[in-house]
Parts: C-alpha cells; structure tokens; sequence
C-alpha cells in the first residue's frame, strides 16, 4: 500500500517522547473542547499512548483486544472497564486505512460508552476523517502525510 513504513511505537519507545506526545494530544483535545473519562485503543498500537495519555489527563486507560479472550473472563476490553455514561478518546499510533481504530469504535459503542474523539500520531492517508465525521466524533491526527511530504496511501480498490 505504501512504501512508506513508520514505526509509531519505537517512536515512543522513551518516556520523554511519548510523554510530550501525550501532553500534545491532550491538550489538543480539551482545547477543543473534548473531555474524557478513559482512553484507549486497539492493542498494540494503541497501548502506550493509552497509557500515556490516562497518566497526563489523571483518567482511566484501556486496550480493546484484537479478538475476544477465549477463556476466563472472555472481554474485549482490558483495563478500565467501559460502559453506559463513560466518556472515551480512541488513539491508535499510525492510522492508515482507519481499520484498527474502526474496529476500536464499534467495540466501545457494544459498551456502551461513548467515543467523544479519536486521535492519531500519524494518519498517512486522510481516509479515517470523513468517517468520523459523518459520526459526530471530532478526529485529530497530530501529523499528517503531506506534513511528513510522503504520498498519501490510496484507498483500497
């Protein structure tokens, strides 16, 4: 789809990277208006701003698993446990099609909770926007492709 690779999490593999990614995402958001009982994502993209971000906004954090636990408590979500009344900021590191973070949302909306904003570090397409958009959900990509000067990757055909 690109040639184009970038590594979010090695991005912030210091604490002081993502520290100042965190502050820069919440401030961000609440400067726009947002506020938020928890954050959180889709493992592993999501897992260390989550943590980040619940740390410099003093929330909740959780990781919605790729597919449901098949023993034990059986969840899609770990961590703070979300639901009716909670107020969430979705993150993901690199946003591309919008497939992770997507996936994110419709398992935050099965809580019950609900999704007031999603933010990327990068979104390397443009694509995930409009779809937020048109769910009344306020999306933040901190970079963009045309930022970074790359091409922007195409949607699928």
């Amino acid at each position: 789809m690109s040639s184009d690779f970038i590594d979010g999490k090695e991005a912030l593999a210091e604490w002081r990277h993502l520290r100042v990614a965190c502050e820069a995402i919440t401030e961000t958001v609440t400067d726009a208006g947002h506020r938020f009982d928890a954050v959180g994502g889709l493992t592993l993209g999501a897992d260390a701003l989550a943590v980040g971000i619940a740390a410099v906004a003093d929330c909740r954090w959780f990781f919605v698993r790729k597919e449901a636990k098949q023993r034990g408590t059986r969840r899609w979500v770990e961590g703070a446990q979300i639901g009716e009344g909670d107020k969430v900021l979705l993150v993901d590191d690199v946003v591309t099609t919008g497939g992770s973070i997507f996936k994110a949302l419709d398992i935050v909306d099965e809580t019950g909770a609900t999704t007031v904003a999603a933010v990327t570090l990068v979104d390397r397409s443009g694509l995930a926007g409009p779809h937020f958009e048109q769910q009344g959900i306020g999306y933040y990509p901190m970079i963009t492709y045309d930022l970074l000067g790359i091409d922007p990757v195409e949607p699928p055909s």
